[in-house]
This record gives structure tokens, C-alpha cells and sequence, in this order.
């Protein structure tokens, strides 16, 4: 049976309810991309700029994450990008919305939306952005501080690899440490390049 198209898996994402998320997020934010990308980078969910467009990686992290294809001589129109779960989960603070970690059961609820995006895109490399990505993706024990970096042998693509999500990077502590991890980042995301 041939995959769904890109088209029909955002279409039906878009009136998911397996989980409660859609109740709280502004919309499905499905992934975007050629429907044959060599390279698919996948990221934990939606942020809150992401949630308002309708598009991933579009916020402050998404930017960067252009910079890192940028020097990899790649660019956004040409790689997939999407996230384990597809709306945004947050908490209130004032009138900001503030992140939280999507749980089990709501990547569980999301997994076949991502699983039809691998199927139909069938991507050379994969590159798991942050943990949540890495171990929906490769296993709860998976750890990006053990393997970043490291291809992994599985069966979603001929190349995977995992390394920090580009968030956790302009966290840093300090402005030293910072240009490091970004020097890291980008490095992770040439690798990736060189098996297209």
C-alpha cells in the first residue's frame, strides 16, 4: 500500500484528538518540507511562535537551526523539518506561554503522524533534535550527552544521529559557552551533510 501523501497526513493531523493538546494549542503544526528530503530534523514540539504561524521552527531557535544549514551549504527549502508531537504544550506565566515537556502518552498520541511523515518523505539521514526527539525515536535509555553525534544503527533511515536541540543551545549560561555549543551544533549538522 503507498504512504499517504504529505498533504492527507497534515489534512488529518490537523482534527487529531488522541491526546488533549489540540484543546490549548492554537493549531496542528505539521511538518514542512520537499516530500523526498534527504535530511529530516525532527525536534521535540511546537514552541510558542511556531504554534501562532503554523510552521515549524520559525522562532528564535529555528533561526538558528538556519544558520547551522547555512554552513553546511544546505538549505530550509531543501530538508524536512517536523517535531515528535505536533502542537504546542505550555503553561501560563503572566501573559507569557512557557513551554513543558510533552509526556509519554501525548508523543504516544502523536507517533503516527511522525511515522507517516518518515514513511512518505523516506529521508537518507535523520537527525534527532534534543532528547525527547532522540529517545521517542531510539529509546528511552538514548542519551544525547553519551551519543551526540554518533550515527545509530536503525531502521528509519539509512543515516540517523542525535544531538542537542538548538533551543537548549541559546540557553547557554554564558556567551563563552554559547558560541561553543553552537560551534558543536553546527559541526553535528555538517556530519549530517556529508551523507546526502
Amino acid at each position: 500500500m503507498k504512504p499517504r501523501s504529505l498533504s492527507q497526513l497534515r489534512k488529518e493531523a490537523a482534527s487529531c484528538r488522541a491526546c488533549d493538546l489540540w484543546e490549548r494549542g492554537t493549531q496542528t503544526v505539521f511538518g514542512a518540507g520537499p516530500e523526498r528530503a534527504g535530511l529530516m530534523l525532527i525536534g521535540e514540539q511546537p514552541g510558542d511562535r511556531e504554534d501562532l504561524a503554523g510552521e515549524p521552527f520559525v522562532g528564535p531557535a529555528g533561526k538558528l537551526l538556519d544558520r547551522a544549514l547555512e554552513n553546511a551549504g544546505l538549505h530550509r527549502a531543501g530538508v524536512y523539518l517536523t517535531n515528535v508531537v505536533k502542537h504546542f504544550k505550555w503553561v501560563p506565566r503572566g501573559k507569557r506561554r512557557i513551554h513543558e515537556k510533552p509526556n509519554a502518552r501525548e508523543i504516544k498520541a502523536c507517533r503516527p503522524w511522525l511515522d507517516g511523515e518518515i514513511e512518505r518523505v523516506r529521508p537518507k539521514a535523520i537527525v534527532c533534535l534534543g532528547a525527547t526527539a532522540a529517545q521517542a525515536l531510539l529509546g528511552r535509555d538514548f542519551r544525547v550527552s553519551r551519543e551526540r553525534g554518533e550515527w545509530i544503527a536503525s531502521e528509519l533511515a539509512p543515516f540517523v544521529m542525535a544531538t542537542v536541540h538548538p533551543a537548549s543551545v541559546l540557553r547557554s549560561p554564558d556567551e563563552a559557552t554559547r558560541h561553543a555549543e553552537i560551534e558543536r551544533f553546527f559541526a553535528d549538522i555538517l556530519k549530517a551533510s556529508s551523507v546526502l
